[in-house]
Protein backbone atom coordinates (compact mmCIF):
# COMPACT_ATOMS: atom_id res chain seq x y z
CA UNK A 1 0.00 0.00 0.00
CA UNK A 2 1.28 3.47 -0.91
CA UNK A 3 2.08 5.85 1.93
CA UNK A 4 -0.29 8.80 1.55
CA UNK A 5 2.48 11.17 2.67
CA UNK A 6 4.35 10.53 -0.57
CA UNK A 7 2.44 13.25 -2.42
CA UNK A 8 4.99 15.34 -4.31
CA UNK A 9 3.96 18.99 -4.07
CA UNK A 10 3.84 20.75 -7.47
CA UNK A 11 1.96 23.74 -8.93
CA UNK A 12 -0.64 21.28 -10.29
CA UNK A 13 -1.34 19.74 -6.85
CA UNK A 14 -4.96 20.33 -5.82
CA UNK A 15 -5.47 22.10 -2.48
CA UNK A 16 -7.82 19.46 -1.08
CA UNK A 17 -5.34 16.70 -1.95
CA UNK A 18 -2.56 18.71 -0.26
CA UNK A 19 -4.39 19.41 3.00
CA UNK A 20 -5.79 15.90 3.24
CA UNK A 21 -2.29 14.46 2.81
CA UNK A 22 -0.50 17.11 4.90
CA UNK A 23 -3.09 18.67 7.26
CA UNK A 24 -0.37 20.79 8.89
CA UNK A 25 0.06 22.73 5.63
CA UNK A 26 -3.37 24.34 5.88
CA UNK A 27 -1.99 27.02 8.23
CA UNK A 28 0.92 27.69 5.84
CA UNK A 29 -1.54 28.17 2.96
CA UNK A 30 -3.64 30.56 5.05
CA UNK A 31 -0.50 32.52 5.95
CA UNK A 32 0.29 32.84 2.25
CA UNK A 33 -3.23 33.67 1.15
CA UNK A 34 -5.62 34.90 3.87
CA UNK A 35 -8.50 34.22 1.45
CA UNK A 36 -7.89 30.54 2.24
CA UNK A 37 -9.27 30.98 5.75
CA UNK A 38 -12.46 30.06 3.92
CA UNK A 39 -11.05 26.51 3.62
CA UNK A 40 -12.33 25.96 7.15
CA UNK A 41 -15.86 26.16 5.69
CA UNK A 42 -16.66 22.49 4.89
CA UNK A 43 -18.78 23.44 1.86
CA UNK A 44 -16.04 25.52 0.23
CA UNK A 45 -13.50 22.88 1.18
CA UNK A 46 -15.47 20.25 -0.76
CA UNK A 47 -16.05 22.46 -3.81
CA UNK A 48 -13.31 25.04 -4.34
CA UNK A 49 -10.40 23.17 -2.70
CA UNK A 50 -11.17 20.06 -4.73
CA UNK A 51 -10.56 21.77 -8.08
CA UNK A 52 -8.11 24.59 -7.28
CA UNK A 53 -4.42 23.93 -7.91
CA UNK A 54 -1.57 25.44 -5.92
CA UNK A 55 -0.66 27.48 -9.01
CA UNK A 56 -4.16 28.98 -8.99
CA UNK A 57 -3.97 29.45 -5.19
CA UNK A 58 -0.74 31.42 -5.62
CA UNK A 59 -2.52 33.70 -8.10
CA UNK A 60 -5.41 34.14 -5.66
CA UNK A 61 -2.95 34.98 -2.88
CA UNK A 62 -0.96 37.22 -5.23
CA UNK A 63 2.28 35.38 -4.39
CA UNK A 64 4.92 33.68 -6.53
CA UNK A 65 3.93 30.06 -7.02
CA UNK A 66 7.58 28.99 -6.77
CA UNK A 67 7.95 30.63 -3.33
CA UNK A 68 4.74 29.08 -2.05
CA UNK A 69 5.59 25.60 -3.40
CA UNK A 70 9.07 25.74 -1.89
CA UNK A 71 7.72 26.82 1.49
CA UNK A 72 5.17 23.96 1.47
CA UNK A 73 7.81 21.46 0.32
CA UNK A 74 10.26 22.62 3.01
CA UNK A 75 7.59 22.03 5.69
CA UNK A 76 7.32 18.36 4.69
CA UNK A 77 10.99 17.72 3.89
CA UNK A 78 10.83 17.81 0.07
CA UNK A 79 13.55 19.37 -2.10
CA UNK A 80 13.16 22.88 -3.50
CA UNK A 81 11.90 23.37 -7.03
CA UNK A 82 13.27 26.01 -9.37
CA UNK A 83 11.30 25.62 -12.59
CA UNK A 84 7.78 26.66 -11.59
CA UNK A 85 5.80 28.98 -13.77
CA UNK A 86 3.47 31.65 -12.46
CA UNK A 87 -0.14 31.77 -13.48
CA UNK A 88 -0.82 34.76 -15.69
CA UNK A 89 -3.96 36.70 -14.83
CA UNK A 90 -4.58 40.08 -16.37
CA UNK A 91 -4.91 42.86 -13.78
CA UNK A 92 -4.37 45.69 -16.28
CA UNK A 93 -7.41 47.36 -17.81
CA UNK A 94 -7.47 46.17 -21.43
CA UNK A 95 -8.18 48.19 -24.58
CA UNK A 96 -11.36 46.18 -25.23
CA UNK A 97 -13.02 47.14 -21.95
CA UNK A 98 -15.96 49.53 -21.99
CA UNK A 99 -18.84 49.66 -19.46
CA UNK A 100 -21.20 50.06 -22.46
CA UNK A 101 -20.27 46.59 -23.74
CA UNK A 102 -21.29 44.73 -20.55
CA UNK A 103 -24.14 42.49 -21.64
CA UNK A 104 -24.44 40.16 -18.63
CA UNK A 105 -23.57 40.46 -14.95
CA UNK A 106 -23.44 37.48 -12.60
CA UNK A 107 -22.85 37.68 -8.85
CA UNK A 108 -21.41 34.35 -7.68
CA UNK A 109 -21.49 35.01 -3.91
CA UNK A 110 -24.85 33.37 -3.10
CA UNK A 111 -24.16 30.35 -5.28
CA UNK A 112 -20.78 29.81 -3.56
CA UNK A 113 -22.37 30.19 -0.12
CA UNK A 114 -24.75 27.35 -1.05
CA UNK A 115 -21.72 25.23 -1.87
CA UNK A 116 -22.28 25.34 -5.61
CA UNK A 117 -19.52 26.21 -8.04
CA UNK A 118 -20.45 28.84 -10.67
CA UNK A 119 -18.20 27.50 -13.43
CA UNK A 120 -20.99 25.70 -15.36
CA UNK A 121 -23.29 28.72 -15.15
CA UNK A 122 -20.57 31.12 -16.28
CA UNK A 123 -19.45 28.86 -19.15
CA UNK A 124 -23.05 28.48 -20.35
CA UNK A 125 -23.51 32.27 -20.19
CA UNK A 126 -20.24 32.90 -22.05
CA UNK A 127 -21.17 30.44 -24.79
CA UNK A 128 -24.45 32.32 -25.38
CA UNK A 129 -22.85 35.76 -25.55
CA UNK A 130 -22.24 37.67 -28.72
CA UNK A 131 -18.65 38.31 -29.76
CA UNK A 132 -17.44 41.70 -28.64
CA UNK A 133 -19.82 41.80 -25.66
CA UNK A 134 -18.55 41.70 -22.07
CA UNK A 135 -19.56 39.38 -19.25
CA UNK A 136 -19.08 40.69 -15.71
CA UNK A 137 -18.57 38.18 -12.90
CA UNK A 138 -18.52 39.32 -9.27
CA UNK A 139 -16.84 36.90 -6.87
CA UNK A 140 -15.53 36.98 -3.26
CA UNK A 141 -12.09 35.68 -4.37
CA UNK A 142 -10.12 35.22 -7.58
CA UNK A 143 -11.83 32.27 -9.31
CA UNK A 144 -8.63 31.02 -10.94
CA UNK A 145 -9.99 27.66 -12.21
CA UNK A 146 -12.95 29.43 -13.82
CA UNK A 147 -10.69 32.01 -15.50
CA UNK A 148 -8.43 29.21 -16.77
CA UNK A 149 -11.46 27.40 -18.22
CA UNK A 150 -12.77 30.55 -19.94
CA UNK A 151 -9.29 31.30 -21.32
CA UNK A 152 -9.12 27.78 -22.76
CA UNK A 153 -12.34 28.64 -24.64
CA UNK A 154 -10.69 31.70 -26.23
CA UNK A 155 -12.15 34.30 -23.88
CA UNK A 156 -9.98 37.18 -22.78
CA UNK A 157 -10.31 38.42 -19.21
CA UNK A 158 -9.56 41.33 -16.91
CA UNK A 159 -9.47 41.02 -13.13
CA UNK A 160 -10.41 44.18 -11.25
CA UNK A 161 -9.75 43.58 -7.55
CA UNK A 162 -12.04 45.94 -5.64
CA UNK A 163 -11.31 44.64 -2.12
CA UNK A 164 -9.82 41.60 -0.35
CA UNK A 165 -13.15 39.79 -0.83
CA UNK A 166 -14.52 41.48 -3.94
CA UNK A 167 -13.30 40.74 -7.45
CA UNK A 168 -14.86 41.85 -10.72
CA UNK A 169 -13.79 39.62 -13.57
CA UNK A 170 -14.67 40.74 -17.08
CA UNK A 171 -14.69 38.31 -20.01
CA UNK A 172 -14.95 38.98 -23.73
CA UNK A 173 -15.07 36.55 -26.67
Amino acid sequence: MENKNELIITPKTKILQLIETYPQLEKVLIEYAPAFKKLKNPVLRKTIARITTLQQAAAIGNVKVEDMINRLRKEVGQDKVTDSTTAGYNYSKPEWFSEDLIETEFIAVEMLERGEHPVNQVMADLNKMDEGKIYKLIAPFLPAPLIDKATSLNCQHWVDKKAEDEFYIYFIR
